[in-house]
């Protein structure tokens, strides 16, 4: 399973995740990647954070976490469909992955990080991936 998240300045870090992902895999996630990709993309105070209702997302410990580390969390509709606007990357990374054609799962691995490096800014912006809340830049992940 691949992890990545991405913000209207473009696609932010992306890692393979080996394991079932649980609760404390996901903090832990967020913390090693998702923090440094705010800084990395120049993020200014006040961005939002978009995740969707997956349990460990909304799990006591990761509300607590996110609260602890002053995050403002967009909030999700209960049983809405998959709205998470980075569904659209990772469409755009099957397509880039696939004309390319790995042959086995260490070039898949390689080509989908390469792939997502080239991401530019500019498909995270169009109509279905960014969202604005107020003047707020949202950070989003899946």
């Amino acid at each position: 399973m691949l992890w990545g998240c991405f913000s209207a300045k473009g696609p932010g870090r992306m890692i393979r995740v080996k394991e079932r992902m649980n609760g404390a895999m996901y903090r832990e996630i967020l913390s090693d990647n998702l923090l440094p990709s705010a800084r990395a993309l120049k993020m200014k105070r006040g961005w939002v954070f978009e995740h969707d209702n997956d349990p460990k997302h909304t799990a006591r410990a990761t509300k607590e976490w996110l609260r602890k580390k002053h995050f403002k969390v967009l909030e999700w509709p209960s049983q809405s469909p998959d709205l998470n606007p980075i569904e659209s990357l990772w469409r755009e990374l099957k397509v880039r992955v696939a004309q390319r054609k790995p042959q086995n799962i260490t070039a898949l691995e390689e080509i989908c990080m390469e792939e997502w490096a080239k991401i530019p800014a500019t498909t995270t912006t169009g109509p279905r991936p960014l969202r604005k809340q107020g003047t707020k830049t949202m950070m989003t992940t899946n």
